[in-house]
């Protein structure tokens, strides 16, 4: 079974466990094994999160989307549903630090951006703690800012800013000449 079939399949079981307010659990301390690695951080592993964008969001109707004040707000997924992903996420890295207060339900492409707002292959357990060499999840939000400004003063087409944060966010603004 493919790895995106089957995370979508765990995280609506997941979803549907969450809503029914059941909690399923082992009493015991021990994690499941990791199907996600840890060796791309800061960037997700790209076989679990490979991103995925909104289709209601073009070049076209960037206008009426992504550059309208308050718009991702209308499309965020609620905590109910980011929190139960973001635990089960935190168990698939295999992450030793299991504090869901230490990440952030990331969309690795941003809604800012047209990132897709409910797609499990678009969102991750991104850690608030600086990797070796690299930024946080706090400096991330700072390049998509750039990047969707870029975007809505048409210096940047989305899909190069979709493409340049998805390919290395810690970059993005370097490959397209915003830095």
């Amino acid at each position: 079974m493919p790895a995106a079939v089957r995370r979508l399949l765990i995280s609506s079981a997941a979803l549907a466990l969450t809503v029914g307010g059941f909690v399923v659990g082992t009493g015991s301390t021990a994690h499941a094994a990791a199907i996600c690695s840890e060796a791309y951080l800061p960037l997700p592993d790209p076989s679990c999160t490979p991103g995925a964008t909104n289709p209601d969001v073009t070049q076209a109707t960037i206008g009426s989307t992504i550059c309208v004040s308050g718009w991702t707000e209308t499309i965020r997924p609620s905590t109910s549903y980011t929190n139960a992903l973001k635990k089960q996420q935190i168990a698939e890295y295999g992450y030793s630090d299991t504090n869901m207060a230490d990440y952030e339900e990331d969309h690795f492409i941003p809604l800012e951006l047209g990132g897709a707002p409910r797609d499990p292959n678009n969102l991750w357990p991104e850690p608030h703690y600086t990797t070796v060499g690299s930024g946080t999840s706090y400096t991330k939000d700072g390049v998509e800012t750039k990047l969707k400004n870029a975007v809505c003063k048409g210096t940047v087409r989305l899909a190069a800013a979709q493409n340049a944060i998805a390919t290395d966010w810690t970059t993005a603004l370097q490959s397209l000449g915003l830095s």
